[in-house]
């Protein structure tokens, strides 16, 4: 009998743990993302995209950045079927934007460890501390009409680390690209 509730519990630890885990990497998601689309449209006609030139010039963020957004939605939408063209059946729209959020944290700071007297003050600190949040915004547009088709944004932590900033807007893009319907082949 001790046997049989000593294997429940060490069953019953690895459940818990395993559904803290998994809260905590889902919890700790750092992209959002909001897709909509016009559901009149039939996606199944289009074939071909292109990125438009006047709406990119117009992103302020550094070439590099730019760059990084426009081969990884390139590369997510030839994995849906769609082909890079001069003569597009979609444009594609990219805009950033980024904001600071700040936050105040609360620091109660004891003079001693252990008990203490009532008549000893508690000190508490506030320390400042923010982020960098980044948005991007994919509008896909039917090149013949100018109607909006699909539009799509996301918003997570920007870091300045070279190699995870590649890594963190391609996932970006992927996410956002998501929901968007793949080509029928």
């Amino acid at each position: 009998m001790f046997r049989h509730s000593y294997c429940n519990f060490n069953s019953m630890k690895q459940t818990i743990l395993f559904t803290l885990l998994l809260l905590l990497f889902t919890s700790c998601s750092s992209v959002r993302v909001v897709t909509d689309y016009d559901s009149s449209a039939n996606f199944s006609n289009y074939n071909s995209f292109a990125f438009s030139k006047s709406q990119i010039d117009k992103i302020e963020i550094s070439d590099l950045d730019k760059k990084r957004i426009l081969s990884s939605v390139e590369n997510q939408m030839q994995k849906k079927g769609y082909t890079l063209s001069n003569t597009p059946d979609l444009i594609i729209n990219i805009d950033t934007k980024s904001r600071e959020d700040v936050y105040i944290n609360r620091y109660n700071e004891y003079p001693y460890y252990g008990w203490y007297p009532f008549g000893m003050s508690m000190s508490t600190s506030y320390r400042p501390s923010s982020r960098i949040v980044g948005l991007l915004y994919i509008d896909v547009i039917d090149a013949k009409t100018g109607s909006l088709l699909w539009q799509g944004n996301g918003s997570g932590t920007l870091s300045s680390n070279k190699s995870s900033r590649d890594e963190l807007i391609n996932n970006f893009v992927s996410k956002l690209l998501e929901s968007y319907p793949s080509k029928n082949l």
